[in-house]
């Protein structure tokens, strides 16, 4: 990780719109070019981001999704801001719509559900433990092809995820009341159907509150 000064910083993120940002400041802006530069600070005084920073966590698992063929942000650079107190990485934003923003409009592929299992499936099967799993940060990009961002708080194993991590993961989808509403759609038969063939594992989305 590179050292970012003041002043650079400051060019970098000239005429820039902030997309997300809380009371200790900006975490997320597009910059002028439609880059974007996501903002981490450490919150504990003793954790494990100060030796795995998690701008370079972010870094990570782009390349290894990357490598193991799945849609998400291209890294450019990922840069310290000590005087900042702050983490940074600079990448091309994954191209296309996220499903939350596809849940709520008209042009929503009628196949999506099935699509959405049969790519968690993917992921499981590969070992992928995806914390921030949900509609959010799930991407149908212009191919088709559905893809990942906000991707720091990832984690891959060599084995597929146990029935126990599979579970763990779908709880984490349905925290937001919309997402578990179309997930549940047509009684929790489609989505759990195409997961169940994609992967060979069952489950009820009624039993994971």
């Amino acid at each position: 990780m590179q050292t970012l000064a003041p002043e650079h910083y400051q060019q970098m993120r000239a005429g820039a719109q902030v997309l997300e940002a809380d009371s200790f400041g900006d975490k997320v802006l597009r910059l002028k070019d439609g880059n974007f530069l996501k903002l981490f600070r450490r919150k504990r005084l003793l954790s494990s981001a100060l030796i795995w920073p998690y701008a370079q966590r972010f870094a990570d698992n782009a390349q290894s999704l990357q490598q193991l063929g799945i849609p998400c942000p291209q890294i450019i650079s990922v840069y310290r801001l000590p005087w900042l107190k702050r983490d940074l990485v600079h990448y091309r934003p994954l191209p296309g719509q996220t499903l939350r923003q596809l849940r709520d409009s008209q042009d929503m592929p009628s196949d999506l559900l099935e699509k959405l299992a049969q790519f968690i499936a993917q992921l499981h099967a590969k070992g992928i433990y995806f914390r921030s799993l949900h509609l959010g940060n799930v991407v149908l990009t212009p191919s088709g092809i559905l893809g990942l961002i906000d991707i720091a708080d990832l984690k891959q194993q060599r084995k597929p995820l146990s029935p126990a991590q599979r579970l763990r993961n779908f709880r984490h989808m349905l925290r937001d009341s919309k997402d578990r509403e179309w997930l549940r759609s047509n009684g929790n038969k489609r989505f759990a159907s195409a997961y169940h063939v994609a992967s060979g594992q069952s489950f009820n989305l009624n039993d994971l509150e």
